[in-house]
């Protein structure tokens, strides 16, 4: 049955996964992008062609921090069976320089969405959070029931409060809500900021490779399409939960060098730096709520991931070695 679905940050990297995604299953799809240049536009321009291609996806651009803006896409559109909020500004180094825009996006564009969900009587909320939320003084592997009070960047705060009302609109109007901590995503066309991302380019051009710290510090790096898969399978009914959504294999930065270093069969030139006082030395996800309630377990490993970024990089490298990370 074809199911009416508004998405936002559709032309962003998880936005426009999960959205072909949904077109691929034949449901309809309302994108919603404010097409900012947090990074490189051309990459989000990619992303949107293939999109527009799709019978049944429709484009807005608009910004879910204007709730005048975003009031009309809801009002001039189909009546939704859900909302899935992906518009956000990412980032924890750069929450730190501009905390104000991800104020913004990240809690008041939220609120607006979750306002117009009452008020166009949406059923069903998705809000993609984050796994900066957990602190070095949380047990491994998180877990959803770890104390986030003390958020560690701009970042992780705004978070932190979207989180917070969408509980309050689940408690006081009955919005069914589905919240994603995602673990370190990754895969083609991902934000140039991103570590993986930032090693396949520089030891792809021949550059220095910036490495914060020893390299000993572990991320719990998720595939992209495993992330869009579980993504959808949050839409089931739950009432209100929080879900982690992680790979459950954390891995060195040095590995994953290693990694692209033979994929590439390229050498790196590593520079090490002073590690960021607001990033965490570790990340590994508790999945066993996310296997639980959807069913869900990643399906690609590091290395599976790696060779998919690595191609899309060479394939697209005349203009993406040309992208600032």
């Amino acid at each position: 049955m074809t199911q009416n679905y508004l998405v936002t940050g559709s032309a962003g990297f998880i936005g426009s996964k999960v959205t072909e995604f949904l077109l691929n299953q034949g449901h309809a799809v309302t994108g919603v992008d404010n097409m900012n240049d947090a990074y490189d536009v051309r990459l989000k321009e990619w992303r949107l062609r293939r999109l527009l291609e799709k019978p049944k996806f429709t484009f807005a651009q608009s910004d879910i921090s204007d709730k005048v803006a975003v009031r009309m896409v809801f009002a001039s559109g189909p009546e939704y069976q859900a909302v899935i909020n992906l518009a956000a500004r990412a980032g924890v180094r750069q929450s730190v320089e501009n905390p104000w825009v991800y104020v913004d996006t990240n809690i008041t564009g939220t609120l607006n969405l979750l306002e117009l969900c009452k008020d166009f009587g949406v059923p069903k909320f998705v809000l993609a959070s984050t796994s900066s939320l957990y602190g070095s003084n949380n047990p491994q592997p998180f877990t959803e029931s770890a104390n986030t009070d003390s958020p560690l960047s701009p970042y992780a705060a705004s978070k932190k409060a979207a989180e917070a009302f969408a509980y309050n609109y689940h408690f006081l109007y009955n919005i069914d809500v589905t919240v994603l901590r995602y673990f370190t995503v990754y895969g083609p066309a991902g934000r140039p900021d991103m570590s993986l991302f930032r090693f396949v380019k520089w030891i792809g051009e021949g550059v220095p490779v910036l490495v914060n710290g020893d390299g000993r510090q572990t991320r719990d790096f998720t595939y992209v399409d495993d992330i869009a898969r579980g993504t959808i399978a949050g839409l089931k009914p739950v009432g209100y939960e929080i879900v982690n959504l992680g790979s459950d294999t954390p891995t060195t930065l040095t590995e994953t060098i290693k990694i692209i270093e033979h994929l590439l069969e390229k050498k790196a030139k590593i520079v090490h730096g002073p590690i960021h006082p607001a990033d965490v030395p570790s990340t590994w996800a508790n999945i066993s709520k996310a296997e639980k309630l959807f069913g869900w377990r990643p399906q690609v490993s590091i290395e599976q991931g790696l060779i998919h970024l690595v191609q899309w990089y060479r394939e697209n490298q005349s203009w993406a070695s040309q992208l600032s990370t």
